[in-house]
């Protein structure tokens, strides 16, 4: 990808919220994690993910959250540069798995990139993700630059829907935010500085929208941000001021009752409620000044792959250690339930592998093999095939 053009496009969306960091790029700040009773004070931020921005989390299935990102570790032209990638928490975000760069299968030729994403969850527990991006290779802020969406079962394997969501036909659509409330698709995206609002479209179907009227302009408030569903009758969307987090409701997505202000700075926040009605906002933390503050991925494990995959009753799960660590190796299925425990105890460093034997009330479908560590965790896909 050139490089210019990710420089440019990175400043729309890594906002400035602070004046010590304005127009930071991704691979230079942090994504903050904070939790909250209400929804407006929220406590002592900490760090979710180094080098990256644009996040959106959903819950998926009960006890499961998905988060989507656009991962931006250096070095340039790495597999985690410049990825929209996800994390999953199987526990109601308590711990998160490692990021997994998404694999979009079906783009059309020439696709220019997808960027930008937001996830919603579908009725049928599968996901869809909606993200910017072009045909052709435009310029930022070119009108060719629309909103596309993809469909996955697994959260990492992404089957590209043709067609455009959302094309306007005079400006560049980017950073969108998109749910489904009321019997009604809502699509939102900034039409540009805070003076100039956002764009509002309408959909039965999620594929097709329609544009409705625009989301009225308030000084300095810029609509980059996420939806989030808080009651059958209040729809909510969490965006930012130079200073704070902020929040609007609506009752049926086009009027809006006022802006309340949260005590926590941050940029192009998402929101999910928890299990016991609590808040987790994510969002886009500040400048990180300091090689200390950057949270770099340990090189102590590595998943290999595993074989045969898919599999008929076995399958044997491989990964390496580069020193002595207390490991445990679970496999969980699609809705975050633990399935088995393969191992729990210390290894020494060097190739380990552990065999699942499905037995006979394992039914066939998708399973998350977890590998965790003192100091991180990885998952990886297992397709069962009986």
């Amino acid at each position: 990808m050139n490089k210019t053009l990710f420089v440019l496009i990175s400043a729309l969306f890594c906002l400035s919220y602070e004046a010590d960091f304005v127009w930071a790029q991704p691979w230079t700040t942090t994504l903050r994690i904070a939790h909250s009773v209400d929804g407006v004070t929220f406590g002592t931020p900490t760090v979710f993910q180094d080098s990256c921005g644009v996040p959106s989390v959903v819950r998926w299935y009960s006890d499961t959250l998905a988060c989507v990102f656009q991962w931006a570790r250096q070095p340039m032209d790495s597999p985690t540069w410049d990825r929209v990638a996800i994390k999953f928490s199987y526990d109601d975000g308590d711990t998160w798995t490692e990021p997994t760069p998404v694999i979009f299968q079906g783009l059309p030729n020439g696709f220019q990139r997808p960027f930008d994403p937001t996830l919603v969850a579908l009725p049928d527990f599968s996901l869809r993700m909606y993200f910017s991006g072009s045909i052709a290779d435009p310029p930022p802020h070119d009108s060719l630059i629309n909103t596309y969406s993809a469909h996955s079962v697994d959260g990492i394997h992404f089957d590209y829907e043709p067609g455009v969501r959302v094309d306007h036909p005079t400006t560049r659509v980017i950073d969108p935010a998109v749910i489904y409330f009321n019997n009604m698709w809502h699509y939102e995206c900034p039409a540009g500085s805070p003076q100039d609002g956002a764009f509002h479209y309408i959909s039965d179907d999620g594929l097709g929208f329609t544009q409705a009227p625009n989301i009225p302009p308030s000084p300095q408030r810029n609509w980059t941000g996420n939806y989030v569903i808080t009651s059958p009758t209040e729809l909510r969307f969490y965006g930012s001021t130079p200073q704070n987090m902020w929040y609007n409701s609506t009752a049926n997505g086009g009027e809006w009752n006022g802006y309340v202000n949260c005590n926590i700075p941050g940029g192009d926040p998402t929101v999910a409620i928890l299990n016991d009605s609590s808040y987790l906002a994510i969002f886009v933390g500040p400048l990180v000044t300091s090689a200390n503050e950057i949270v770099e991925l340990p090189a102590s494990v590595q998943l290999l792959p595993n074989f045969p995959n898919p599999f008929n009753s076995s399958t044997t799960i491989r990964f390496e250690l580069n020193a002595t660590e207390n490991v445990s190796l679970e496999i969980y299925s699609l809705d975050g339930r633990r399935v088995q425990e393969l191992l729990q105890g210390t290894l020494s460093a060097g190739q380990h592998s552990v065999q699942w034997q499905a037995d006979s009330q394992v039914a066939s479908g998708i399973y998350f093999c977890k590998l965790t560590t003192s100091h991180l965790t990885q998952t990886q896909k297992i397709v069962l095939i009986k």
